[in-house]
């Protein structure tokens, strides 16, 4: 009986829990209603099989509890019993599987007319660059990949030249405007994870993923690293700011394009061999 009644408190507790926690989904920023559908409809229908089950065994528990003058006599299977719970589970797991399949469909399915950025991951910061005035980006290769030039854009490329670099740990999107994603990592397996935009995807070391959202409000929205990428895992956060077009546009123009800061890194580079060859010629 003890354990009766155990089984039962679980399950009672359990659903206040749930239903009363503080601990709950950030309010939605982003267009993916239906991730958070598909999220209800899967916590549901887990939710009813964990009541079920559980009271079900409090119930055998009782029902069949050791009483003196009573003996068991067994049972060696149902094949009705054993085709009603295949029957069951199917359905569950289809009604389960398809919408969230349906909604990754569309996920990676980006609009026509989105506008573009990349993030790169690496231990343990992001890099994002966005297509320049001409509106395409730059090829890259991992072997162009330096400290100057993170992303690995081709110097020979003219579609890179004007590639739009941000140096900071913060990127800058327009409001109401849908929004391509694409992904690459540099060294370990990331993932770029916005909570309020319910979107997320694995970074793969050698690929390139992708997934779109169109951000329904404004605010700065925290990044996180949603895979264990090594000891710094939980210091890899940026934001994304999502604002009107016009603060949009003015943060655009003060970024850096891949050419100046090519052209900075040379003259970087210049001036710190002048100053070698001249402490050198001082010493002689």
């Amino acid at each position: 009986m003890a354990l009766a009644l155990a089984l039962i408190l679980i399950v009672v507790g359990t659903l206040a829990f749930h239903l009363w926690s503080p601990w709950w989904l950030t309010p939605l920023a982003s267009n993916w209603q239906a991730m958070d559908d598909a999220l209800m409809l899967t916590l549901g229908i887990t939710a009813a099989i964990f009541v079920i089950i559980n009271l079900f065994v409090a119930y055998a528990v009782i029902k069949f509890r050791h009483r003196d003058g009573v003996r068991a006599s067994a049972e060696h299977g149902s094949k009705k019993l054993e085709w009603w719970l295949i029957g069951v589970t199917t359905v569950g797991i289809v009604v389960m599987l398809a919408p969230g399949l349906d909604v990754y469909a569309k996920l990676i399915t980006a609009p026509a007319d989105a506008m573009q950025f990349e993030v790169m991951g690496q231990q343990w910061q992001w890099h994002y660059r966005l297509p320049g005035k001409d509106g395409r980006m730059g090829q890259t290769d991992v072997s162009h990949i330096s400290p100057e030039n993170p992303f690995g854009v081709s110097a020979k490329d003219p579609n890179g030249q004007d590639d739009v670099l941000v140096d900071t740990q913060e990127i800058h999107i327009p409001l109401n405007r849908p929004v391509k994603v694409l992904l690459r990592s540099q060294d370990v397996l990331h993932d770029f994870y916005v909570p309020q935009f319910r979107t997320r995807m694995n970074m793969v070391p050698g690929m390139v993923t992708s997934f779109w959202f169109t951000p329904t409000r404004t605010g700065r929205f925290e990044v996180m690293c949603a895979q264990l990428c090594g000891i710094g895992h939980a210091n890899m956060r940026g934001y994304v700011v999502v604002e009107e077009e016009a603060a949009y546009a003015a943060w655009l123009a003060a970024q850096p394009t891949f050419a100046a800061r090519m052209r900075a890194g040379a003259a970087g580079g210049a001036g710190v061999a002048a100053a070698a060859a001249g402490a050198g010629s001082q010493a002689a």
